[in-house]
């Protein structure tokens, strides 16, 4: 088979991206021919792909992707392929893959009448409902079933047509796959000292994922707590505002910011809790990733994923509506109490045995090649 994947931007480093290329390569290790339809693509190319960079010229993101569309299907009348994947919503695919939240829902709880008179609301709310809409043949892949709930308020999609995802995490990301000691070693490499409070925040966009809600919760540590305590910052976004914030709460110093990194596993196995405090997270792969690596985790409940850091009870999800205050007082519990953040770690290690996390690639492939159904 031919299989046609469309996806407006790819850089290593996004959740999105993630699931993106594991899908992609587990069609294409089960003998299928991978085309990708993208705008850019950042980083290595993987051997075997067929790499399409469509050109855009339009100033706005959504006047890009209008014009990425109408390239992508004139391209494919041309050069068919027998499934159509997309990424990112848009009309005319054979299956969509819902990293995403819901836009018309998004719309209603946060922006006025005004906005819907743009062409970007009318862009993106176009795309969602070619794609959402009743008597549509696209087959949903869903990551939690909040979306679910969402969609088929404002589009009454059918039922039948959604399919859950579990997880898909690199079985590397595991604790058991760590090396010996991995936690002092990568400390040491990383110039963390055994005293020091470790904190790992990880995701690109820095002001969805609630950055400056963990940087609050630090400034608002004891002192004792606070003098010993290290952030890092690990995504694709620009650090400017975020580490003004940090110098004018008087935390600079317990703060460092880094663009995507390869060695996360590593942080992870080094780190005392995982921070992911989000205003809006369609999943949060990242935390499954922490569960999965034995790191205790604070987060949100507007994360599709939250509920796995509830069930494994490896953590504190901080419930809506948001307090600072309940984030502030989870951090200082995780840190100035060792024994729990050990029994956290515990049953993160119990989880990631038991249930599965993993075969996310190995599921949708199954889905687009139709291997399997439902």
């Amino acid at each position: 088979m031919i299989v046609a994947f469309c996806l407006y931007k790819y850089f290593p480093f996004g959740g999105l991206q993630r699931d993106f290329i594991r899908i992609a390569q587990t069609v294409a290790s089960r003998g299928h021919h991978v085309r990708v339809y993208t705008q850019s693509w950042e980083g290595e190319r993987p051997v075997g792909f067929e790499i399409i960079q469509v050109p855009v010229k339009t100033r706005t993101n959504h006047g890009r992707n209008a014009e990425y569309f109408h390239w992508v299907q004139s391209h494919l009348s041309a050069h068919p392929a027998d499934r159509v994947i997309g990424f990112n919503k848009m009309p005319g695919l054979d299956i969509y893959y819902a990293a995403d939240v819901c836009y018309a829902e998004k719309v209603a709880q946060e922006k006025g009448f005004f906005y819907r008179l743009t062409s970007r609301y009318r862009h993106y709310a176009a795309f969602e409902r070619a794609t959402f809409e009743q008597g549509k043949p696209t087959q949903l892949l869903m990551l939690t079933d909040k979306q679910i709930a969402d969609f088929q308020k404002h589009y009454c999609t059918e039922a039948e047509r959604f399919h859950i995802l579990p997880p898909g995490i690199y079985p590397d990301r595991k604790y058991s796959q760590q090396i010996p000691d991995s936690r002092k070693t990568y400390r040491d490499k990383n110039g963390i000292a055994e005293h020091q409070h470790f904190i790992l925040q990880v995701g690109s966009d820095f002001s969805r994922k609630g950055v400056d809600r963990s940087i609050e919760s630090i400034a608002a540590l004891p002192e004792a707590t606070k003098r010993k305590t290290i952030l890092f910052v690990v995504g694709q976004d620009k650090p400017g505002r975020f580490a003004a914030l940090a110098a004018k709460l008087g935390v600079k110093d317990n703060i460092r910011f880094f663009s995507g990194r390869n060695d996360v596993s590593e942080l992870m196995a080094a780190a005392d809790v995982l921070m992911h405090p989000a205003y809006q997270e369609a999943a949060g792969i990242v935390l499954i990733e922490a569960i999965t690596a034995g790191l205790p985790v604070i987060t949100t409940s507007v994360c599709g994923y939250a509920h796995y850091v509830a069930q494994a009870k490896c953590g504190v999800v901080i419930d809506e509506p948001y307090s600072q205050q309940a984030l502030n007082e989870a951090l200082q519990l995780a840190l100035e109490n060792s024994t729990l953040r050990n029994e956290w770690a515990e049953m993160a290690r119990r989880f990631a045995d038991t249930q599965d996390l993993y075969s996310l690639p190995e599921r949708v492939a199954d889905i687009i090649t139709g291997e399997m159904h439902g």
